[in-house]
């Protein structure tokens, strides 16, 4: 019975800490995207950079409140803390509004084949981490 127990704490953990790096990663992209330099931009296509240039202000928000939130939720999470259900909700919403953006807005990139990969698996992730942050809560692991 120790063991199982053992167990579920050791995969707490390991979610919690990779819901970290994620978020984490989703911050230098949010900074690479924002603070790119000119070098960088010049060396994207025209297509790419028309995107960037027209992308509006609301999408940049977007994106940039959802990682942020994720930040916040994932370690919320780690400290076993209620407050990471609801910051993981915000960031799914904030995720769902920039990729409607991607998705049926936007019309410089068309995102299909592997470009679907990274879209796909953040919407993926961020509904996971609110369903196990819900099941954490349920569960009576957060406090």
């Amino acid at each position: 019975m120790n063991q199982t127990t053992n167990q579920t704490t050791i995969n707490f953990w390991i979610i919690c800490s990779l819901a970290l790096i994620w978020n984490i990663i989703g911050v230098f992209a949010y900074f690479g995207q924002t603070f790119m330099s000119e070098e960088i931009f010049s060396s994207l296509s025209k297509t790419e950079q028309n995107y960037f240039l027209n992308m509006p202000v609301w999408v940049t928000a977007a994106f940039a409140a959802a990682v942020f939130t994720g930040v916040s939720g994932a370690i919320s999470l780690l400290l076993k803390k209620k407050p990471a259900v609801f910051l993981f909700l915000i960031s799914m919403i904030l995720i769902l509004i920039h990729q409607y953006y991607i998705f049926f807005i936007q019309d410089s990139i068309k995102v299909e084949g592997l470009e679907l990969i990274l879209p796909l698996t953040t919407l993926f992730i961020g509904f996971y981490l609110l369903g196990y942050s819900i099941k954490m809560n349920k569960q009576g692991v957060l406090n």
